[in-house]
């Protein structure tokens, strides 16, 4: 696949903008998920069961992987920031290097976790990252990811794109993906809206 430049130098932005936050955001994300995170990721573990083996895309801290692992399941921890690894090390995780825009995924997975992360990919990449996504999946796996919902793209020194239910729904079902479960919610901090998916994908 060729990724455009402008994909690529977006990517590194945004995962130079967190080489310099990551300790920060460890800091604020706090030991544990958000309530409505730890449900969705309770109902993809109830898909998944103990067996299945889980990717985690944008890891981050890895308070949302603790979480799955302390529930039973497998999973490889994966980020585009260095530095994230590093956190993740010092408290006895190991975590790969993966940037979703450029790299392989691996597979097959019978679950894909990618939260508060897809939203920085470009629209014109999205289709291609998703395809990448139900590749990495066995038939039957599964696919938990949230969004930023709204219209049109914020810009700043990194971009993020917003997307209305339907839209991403009906990508996530181009890609091979039925959407098994949405959930819309709004951060009580700055007021964010959030759309959250359980998508799974055909035999």
């Amino acid at each position: 696949m060729t990724i455009a430049a402008e994909a690529l130098k977006q990517s590194r932005q945004v995962i130079d903008m967190y080489e310099a936050y990551a300790d920060r955001y460890d800091e604020i994300v706090g030991s544990e998920p958000i309530e409505r995170v730890q449900a969705a990721l309770k109902r993809l573990a109830a898909e998944v069961g103990t067996d299945g083996q889980i990717l985690e895309i944008g890891s981050g801290a890895g308070r949302e992987a603790d979480f799955l692992e302390d529930l039973g399941l497998h999973l490889r921890r994966t980020d585009a920031t260095r530095r994230f690894l590093e956190i993740q090390a010092a408290r006895g995780k190991q975590a790969d290097l993966l940037d979703v825009v450029a790299d392989e995924l691996g597979g097959p997975y019978d679950a894909v976790v990618a939260l508060c992360v897809l939203f920085y990919v470009r629209r014109a990449e999205i289709e291609a990252v998703l395809g990448k996504v139900a590749q990495s999946l066995r038939p039957g796996g599964v696919f938990l990811v949230s969004m930023r919902h709204g219209d049109g793209e914020k810009n700043g020194e990194y971009q993020t794109v917003l997307w209305r239910r339907d839209d991403f729904a009906r990508l996530l079902e181009d890609a091979g993906m039925a959407v098994v479960w949405d959930e819309f919610a709004v951060n009580t901090g700055n007021g964010e809206e959030w759309i959250s998916f359980l998508a799974v994908k055909g035999s």
